[in-house]
């Protein structure tokens, strides 16, 4: 289960290339930047809970 620690980092990259689509099309008249700026924020919170369960499952598997 040591993918579980670096598994966490793809919803960062997600975020960020989320943040860059919503850029670009920003001028657009269509309101996509808004989807995409929602998808990266829901990618930077499954980052934290992510990070955060990792911590909880390690520390059970540590006191074992």
């Amino acid at each position: 289960m040591k993918y579980l620690k670096y598994t966490q980092f793809v919803y960062l990259f997600a975020a960020i290339f989320f943040v860059y689509k919503a850029i670009d099309v920003w001028s657009a008249d269509s309101d996509e930047h808004y989807l995409f700026l929602a998808i990266a924020a829901l990618s930077v919170f499954m980052f934290f809970f992510r990070r955060k369960f990792a911590k909880k499952f390690e520390a059970r598997n540590n006191s074992k």
